[in-house]
């Protein structure tokens, strides 16, 4: 139990970091609600994070990349019908998000709230969201690389064209959505995404 103690202390910090930032923004983010929410010593916080720049940097490389890995990247790494399973994973995402409450769709994308407040101010934080976006797109390109060579995807389509597209219209999707603070507007739009997958598919 002692030992796990450290790293327990450290998931709780990383955790209400992540919440905190998720809701107040980067700037806007406090390190004494953090520690409020986490429960922990401001000794506690400082013994695992020099201070809030360290901390925002490892809710992108843990919670943000990870949230991503386990989203995208790893239900398309064998994928070889990258329409059908794109069409499941948005799908099942936006259905998870209603089910939480209506709002949970206008919150943002907490990598895409990442990017737009801090990649203009910090390079660090741009590397690393640049980092996680990277890896998204290849996972998708890689996807449809599969699908082109299996015939489920029609001939001419371009895997890295098309994976640059689809994450860029999920970010902006998510991001307008935020913006007009409109379900609405993200059902539509989400919608006009899966007819434009349907259009990749091989006849």
């Amino acid at each position: 139990m002692t030992v796990k103690a450290p790293q327990e202390t450290r998931n709780r910090i990383l955790n209400a970091a992540f919440e905190e930032f998720y809701r107040q923004g980067y700037q806007g983010g406090t390190l004494n609600h953090i520690i409020e929410q986490a429960c922990v010593t401001k000794g506690a916080l400082f013994h695992h994070f020099k201070g809030k720049k360290e901390l925002g940097y490892a809710v992108v490389d843990e919670i943000c990349a990870g949230e991503v890995q386990r989203s995208w990247v790893d239900p398309l790494t064998d994928s070889s019908d990258p329409v059908s399973d794109l069409k499941e994973i948005i799908g099942s995402g936006m259905r998870e998000k209603l089910s939480e409450n209506s709002e949970a769709l206008c919150q943002g994308c907490p990598l895409n709230n990442f990017a737009q407040e801090m990649s203009p101010l910090d390079e660090g934080f741009r590397t690393r969201i640049e980092a996680v976006y990277k890896a998204w797109r290849s996972a998708i390109e890689k996807a449809f690389m599969a699908g082109l060579k299996g015939g489920t995807v029609r001939k001419g389509v371009s895997a890295r064209k098309t994976a640059a597209f689809i994450v860029a219209a999920l970010a902006g999707i998510i991001g307008t959505g935020k913006n007009a603070q409109s379900v609405e507007l993200v059902m539509d739009a989400g919608e006009a995404l899966m007819e434009y997958l349907d259009g990749l598919r091989a006849a």
